[in-house]
């Protein structure tokens, strides 16, 4: 009870009322009579006087008393769906599940069959809370899972003293404190404090996140050890955890190719189906009427008119596409919810679909395959130099530059610049650096640097970026920066093959050596470099033009560089890199936690999700042709209608929840 609605324990008091009615209205016996002329026999029971039968009340026979006793249930249980039913009808929208139930327990009245009608509407109630509870528990899972946006943030005033604020009213620049154990109520950027943030909420990840002033925070992170001060850099309205409950919140709105199929076959299977047991109602009525009884054929033998006239009742029942209308929109929605569990955000139950049938995926290299930032890979020094001292050159040399490489040259040599050792630095564009370093000339850059110079360089064949030096006017040495791949990219391929991939391709801007070396390092079947972004979406029509009939095509992109990419593919997947704007935005899909490997979770989660709607659509549709087909005979019960109808929903309703469970899939 108390994981019941409002709503939901009220029907349920009305299934109970209902059900407790109709128990007492059956065991009244059929005859009733005077109280004195009741008499014992030997065996100690009451029974009448012989002769005295007919002076009894019979419930049988006096209609309008079984009429009322019966008609008392009914109207507990079934006014919400016969006004329904009405309403609808006024509205233009006949047939639905409410019209049909209403017309067969009314017909069942009409025909005598009080109890039967009862029953009907009793166990359409009781199959209608079942949905509905299940419907409210996958959206409560959903709504905890996703119930990460803070209801106050701490804003610090000028004099330091801290006040309750509404998220919503806090401004872009003021600053917020977040205590041990509080949600990050907004994005900002992190003025003071060490601390561990829980993403799990947003990546699905449970290993926390150091932060440390200058580090970028976002919304919905739970703030584990120690206290930050946070300058504000967006607006509630835009912060990364606005965006992904809308995202949760409108995925329904893009129904996948099976949902739309169901509604479309919903608005016309029901009206054919009540015209079908109009037919099974008047055609043997009309023959009955017509033909004289030794003509008749062998099914009307022995039948009255109230017989067919139950069939069609029994006919509607069986009928109604509960299961189907139900089951569906359900399954997909809780895929969508499994997936937001493990860090995966579905934007609409048409992509996951979708995702099910990828059989390519082409993938950017840097930021998606590779970290996306440099390091320090290998040391060739020349000219005596040691690997320390022509680290620390080059360091010294980019220590005024802000380009990645120079950042990683930096952390590579971990020393401090100061002092005065550099002096007269000059950025060359597309060539590197020039600088004296301790009182000596030395240029960093490539090597069109060296051929400028006229220093005479060295070739290096491993991939990657190479930083040569010179100092004094003579060669040095080269450093080798690459991007190294992402370690859960190493059994990326493999796990897409597992999922039914059948070729996987990397796009890039790179060198064709860097190219090549990732490509094979990571087992991929196809490779491109040296591509501007024009030239990644010709690459991608190509493969678009090549791929089999009905197969899909999903490109993995960050979200920024590669947004015409991820447009132009069947299914965009952007690295979300815990809430990058251009990612959300542009992709289909969003990997809260930039891990590759989630693309094969999410496949994985979309595959198991549409094996669900195809177990629902065919054991509804299989159930439902048979009993109808037995109903037609005079085979099939109400008993058997019943259970066609709403027994079915529940199962497959069942049956749709399991998608919620992914926790297989996390492991």
């Amino acid at each position: 009870m108390k994981n019941l609605t409002r709503r939901q324990r009220k029907m349920l008091f009305r299934i109970l009322a209902a059900a407790a009615l109709l128990i007492a209205v059956k065991l009244l016996p059929d005859q009733i009579y005077p109280a004195d002329r009741w008499v014992i026999d030997f065996t100690g029971q009451w029974t009448p006087p012989a002769g005295w039968a007919a002076s009894g009340y019979t419930l049988s026979s006096w209609a309008p008393l079984r009429f009322l006793l019966y008609l008392i249930p009914y109207g507990i249980i079934g006014w919400d769906i016969l006004w329904k039913a009405v309403r609808n009808i006024r509205n233009g929208q006949i047939f639905d599940e409410n019209f049909l139930m209403a017309l067969a327990t009314v017909g069942a009245f009409a025909t005598g069959e009080y109890a039967e009608a009862v029953f009907v509407m009793l166990f359409y109630q009781v199959g209608e809370l079942f949905q509905d509870y299940a419907v409210g528990r996958s959206r409560q899972s959903i709504a905890a899972l996703m119930d990460i946006r803070p209801d106050t943030a701490n804003l610090e005033r000028e004099d330091g003293s801290l006040e309750e604020a509404d998220p919503e009213d806090v401004e872009v620049g003021a600053v917020i404190v977040v205590k041990p154990g509080e949600r990050v109520p907004l994005d900002g950027t992190v003025l003071e404090g060490v601390s561990a943030l829980d993403t799990a909420a947003l990546t699905g990840e449970s290993v926390p996140r150091d932060v440390e002033p200058g580090d970028d925070v976002i919304s919905g992170c739970v703030n584990q050890s120690g206290l930050l001060r946070v300058r504000v850099t967006r607006p509630c309205q835009e912060s990364t955890v606005s965006k992904i409950l809308d995202l949760v919140e409108n995925a329904g709105e893009k129904k996948a190719a099976s949902e739309n199929f169901i509604t479309r076959f919903a608005r016309y299977y029901t009206p054919c189906v009540t015209l079908a047991a109009l037919a099974l109602f008047l055609i043997p009525t009309a023959a009955l009427a017509v033909v004289p009884a030794a003509a008749q054929p062998a099914f009307l033998v022995g039948t009255v008119w109230t017989g067919w006239l139950h069939r069609a009742l029994i006919f509607l029942v069986i009928s109604c596409p509960c299961a189907l209308v139900i089951s569906v929109p359900l399954s997909f929605f809780g895929g969508i919810g499994g997936a937001s569990k493990c860090g995966i955000l579905v934007k609409g139950s048409n992509y996951l679909e979708l995702l099910s049938k990828t059989e390519t995926v082409v993938f950017d290299k840097t930021g998606t395959l590779t970290k996306g930032t440099f390091t320090v890979t290998a040391l060739h020094p020349a000219g005596g130099f040691t690997e320390q001292a022509l680290l620390e050159c080059a360091a010294l040399a980019e220590s005024w530059s802000s380009h990645p490489i120079s950042l990683s040259l930096r952390k590579a040599w971990n020393g401090e610049a100061g002092g005065g050792r550099v002096t007269d630095v000059e950025e060359i564009a597309g060539h590197g650096v020039a600088a004296r370093v301790d009182g000596r000339a030395v240029s960093a850059g490539s090597s069109r640097l060296m051929e400028r110079e006229g220093i005479r360089w060295e070739p290096c064949e491993l991939p990657g970026t190479i930083v040569h030096v010179a100092v004094d006017g003579a060669y040095a040495g080269h450093i080798v920066i690459s991007d190294l791949p992402k370690p859960e990219a190493r059994t990326l391929v493999e796990g897409l093959k597992a999922a039914g991939v059948k070729k996987t391709v990397m796009l890039t801007g790179d060198t064709e050596a860097t190219a090549k070396a990732v490509a094979g390092n990571l087992g991929l079947d196809e490779y491109h470099a040296q591509l501007l972004p024009a030239d990644k979406v010709d690459q991608v029509e190509r493969l678009l033009g090549a791929k089999a009939p009905g197969a899909v095509l999903a490109f993995v992109g960050d979200g920024i560089n590669d947004a015409p990419v991820l447009t132009r593919a069947d299914v965009g997947i952007a690295m979300g890199a815990l809430g990058s704007d251009a990612a959300i935005e542009a992709a289909d899909i969003v990997l809260m936690d930039d891990n590759p490997a989630k693309i094969v979770t999410a496949m994985r989660i979309s595959r198991k999700t549409l094996r669900i709607v195809k177990q629902n659509i065919w054991f509804a549709l299989g159930v439902k042709f048979a009993v109808l087909v037995l109903g037609a005979l005079g085979q099939a019960s109400m008993w058997a209608a019943v259970f066609a109808d709403v027994g079915v929903a529940f199962l497959a309703i069942l049956n749709a929840t399991r998608c919620l469970r992914v926790e297989e899939f996390g492991k």
